[in-house]
């Protein structure tokens, strides 16, 4: 089969010659209790927890290169986000063009990859990240991997590599299908595995975070047939619990977000899988959405065989500031009062920790609804007057700026800077979206991240990493659409298009923003027909723009490009459509903007990256410390943190694993005292989160090294570690 290639030697006999050591894998780790593999995204019940112990504190500092594997297929600005698992003696991971392939996972020699852009309509290969894969197992002979790249979900073989016919449509699903309406045109895609119950692939996406997005509800489909089994509506319809929490009674065929697109955890013996809702879209104008809108920014269990809610718990009401889950809410076990709790413990953007009844959904501690400010100088919005707050668990992430915490360690003229712009912008908790500007702090990325935080059993300690980076949201008139029948100029058609679709994320004046590159001089680098194409299909964080009318698209292209000429004809529109009221809002933003010096450093003082371990008994911070460096400030003696992406992992062993951090090292503290034990340099950023495991009775710790992130190289390397 074209799409998959072969190291010669590599696979004798297809009949299953790894089946029973992926069976007895998947047995050695699920039925007796045991974490000691890494069969599924996050490990074992996705708390990020390994039972194995030959690597432990004494011996850690001896750590050294085990095995390199270099995908071959990075450019300058690719990633990988992957959390690779392990079955038998394979280890399954994903390139930065998203090519899924196994390899020895002792020696990380190649077995077989699979190229999805060989078997897909359209370049699937520049669409996005995809984090992970899922593993289910039937039997020795009936075993599949699920893998998705773009919106498509693709049922493999995992000894051959080779796609299953019989799933879906010759061995592959697209996520557009089964939402209740048309939205082939939107942007939806896999960016995060499914999780398997039973018979079943449990899957969320990632939809667009603009007015005109597909919904993001819940589905799971047959892990043999790809057939759909159930769908859970996020945003609910007629009838349904939470229809009724949405002003417009018409929202559900409309509106869109109230996504998963972090992944799922399972309780597999109760039968409950756990999500994180998103928000609903546009992020950061509510005034087509009132109301509270669930089941945008909740915790839902549902019940994993039928998809039925058991209960939910919504952690913001009426989203404006992109507060949405990050990661799913972990299974723990804690004791109060002397009893024992099962528990989820959903960590956030905000820094908040809430611990949830497993079965119940009930606050384990006290929460309480805090006022907040509810008066918006944007037409038509109505916020909620209260927000959730947990009164007993302790945050891991400082919640607010004042004028005390801007960043002193700059020259004294930047200083200046920062406070003189610090005092036009409006700061707070929960403070509402501005024409000035206001501080989102944590910031758009956390807080807590799409990593997600580890849990230990064996301590009760919950860990999580978390970035404190004020961010700035600039709310601005949006310009109508432009008229279609050749009144205006094609620039100024442009200009209005580019202001609805694409500053959000590029800026004002295209100059990028946080993790979104600039426009600037791009004619350099691309053609017409290239950016065309892009516009078309997306590439990684930036969504396919496939609702735009060719004319729409053709108009930014002159404009991106810097098109004097084309920009100057009159804007001509033949397929234009009526203007829907949904998707095109009155506001919009000025971009995904950091709050930043003018040497580029954080506008506050550190950490600006932190780990915490938080004790779930008491509740307490068990401990903290700064997480990462800037080499020039290390230098100086100040150890500041750094942005971070990824994860950690925790063992038995009494460590704690990281790498996550922008100056390309992997890290590991002793779990109980904080203590950094052992780091090793990447040779490229970890923003990713690790997994370990046994092969041949050697404990193996590896980490996708993509980089591309925060302005960092890319790179195409997973490196494994263990003792000589």
């Amino acid at each position: 089969m074209p799409s998959v290639s072969y190291i010669s030697g590599v696979l004798p006999n297809p009949f299953r010659f790894i089946a029973l050591s992926c069976a007895a894998a998947f047995a050695a780790c699920h039925p007796n209790g045991k974490f000691d593999s890494w069969p599924a995204y996050g490990g074992v019940s996705n708390i990020h927890y390994s039972s194995l112990q030959q690597i432990d504190t004494a011996n850690v500092s001896r750590l050294h290169q085990a095995w390199i594997y270099h995908t071959g297929d990075a450019d300058s600005n690719s990633q990988m986000q992957v959390n690779p698992i392990v079955i038998g003696h394979t280890l399954y991971g994903i390139s930065p063009m998203l090519r899924l392939f196994a390899i020895d996972a002792a020696t990380g020699q190649l077995k077989w990859s699979f190229d999805p852009a060989s078997v897909a309509s359209v370049g699937i290969r520049s669409l996005n990240v995809s984090r992970g894969v899922a593993f289910y197992h039937g039997s020795d002979e009936d075993q599949r991997l699920f893998f998705s790249a773009g919106a498509s979900v693709y049922c493999l073989d995992p000894v051959t590599g080779r796609l299953l016919p019989g799933f879906g449509d010759h061995g592959r699903i697209d996520l557009h299908d089964n939402l209740g309406r048309d939205v082939s045109d939107l942007y939806v895609a896999g960016t995060t595995p499914g999780i398997v119950y039973k018979d079943l692939l449990i899957m969320g996406d990632r939809v667009a975070e603009e007015a005109d997005a597909a919904p993001g509800h819940i589905r799971a489909y047959d892990v043999h047939s790809g057939k759909l089994r159930w769908i859970f509506h996020t945003i609910p319809g007629p009838g349904e619990e939470g229809y009724r929490s949405w002003d417009d009674t018409a929202a559900w065929r409309h509106l869109g977000g109230a996504n998963v697109w972090s992944g799922f955890s399972l309780d597999e013996d109760r039968g409950i899988v756990f999500a994180g809702v998103g928000s609903s879209s546009f992020d950061f104008y509510g005034g087509r959405r009132l109301g509270d809108d669930l089941f945008a920014d909740c915790i839902l269990a549902l019940d994993a065989e039928t998809g039925k809610l058991i209960w939910h718990f919504q952690t913001v009401h009426h989203d404006v500031w992109d507060r949405d889950p990050p990661t799913p809410p972990v299974p723990v076990t804690l004791k109060k009062d002397g009893k024992a709790i099962a528990a989820v413990a959903q960590v956030t953007k905000s820094g908040l920790v809430f611990l949830l009844d497993r079965t119940t959904g009930k606050p384990v501690w006290p929460v309480v609804e805090k006022p907040v400010p509810d008066s918006s100088e944007l037409p038509g919005e109505r916020l909620s007057p209260t927000q959730p707050w947990p009164t007993v668990v302790p945050p891991f992430a400082r919640q607010t700026v004042t004028a005390a915490d801007l960043n002193t360690l700059v020259p004294d003229s930047s200083y200046q800077d920062i406070r003189r712009r610090f005092a036009g912008y409006r700061s707070g908790w929960y403070v509402p979206p501005s024409r000035e500007g206001t501080i989102v702090f944590p910031g758009f990325d956390g807080g807590a991240e799409w990593g997600g935080p580890a849990y230990d059993p064996e301590t009760g300690l919950l860990y999580a990493n978390a970035n404190e980076m004020p961010w700035i949201l600039t709310m601005v008139d949006a310009p109508p659409p432009p008229p279609a029948t050749g009144t205006t100029t094609v620039g100024k058609a442009a200009r209005a298009l580019y202001a609805s679709n694409c500053m959000t994320c590029h800026g004002t004046r295209r100059q990028g923003g946080g993790n979104y590159p600039a426009l600037i001089a791009i004619s350099r680098k691309y053609n017409r027909g290239q950016v065309l194409t892009l516009l078309s299909t997306g590439r990684r964080m930036m969504p396919a723009f496939r609702q735009l009318s060719q004319a729409e698209k053709e108009a930014l292209a002159a404009y991106i490009l810097d098109d004097e000429g084309r920009q100057r004809k009159p804007f001509v529109d033949p397929s234009a459509k009526p203007v829907d009221p949904y998707s095109h809002l009155p506001f919009t933003t000025t971009g995904y903007n950091k709050f930043l010096t003018k040497e580029g450093y954080p506008a506050i003082l550190p950490p600006w990256g932190t780990l915490t371990a938080i004790d779930l008994d008491k509740p307490a911070i068990a401990w903290r410390d700064t997480l990462g460096d800037y080499p020039e400030l290390k230098a100086r003696g100040i150890h500041s943190g750094t942005e971070n992406y990824g994860g950690p992992v925790v063992t038995a062993g009494g460590l704690l694993f990281i790498a996550a951090t922008s100056d390309s090292k992997i890290r590991a503290f002793n779990k109980r005292t904080g203590k950094l034990l052992w780091e090793a340099d990447l040779p490229a950023a970890g923003f990713a989160t690790p997994a370990v495991y046994s092969e041949n009775g050697r404990e193996y710790l590896v980490i996708a090294c993509g980089g591309g992130k925060l302005h960092k190289k890319s790179g195409d390397a997973y490196v494994a570690f263990a003792l000589p």
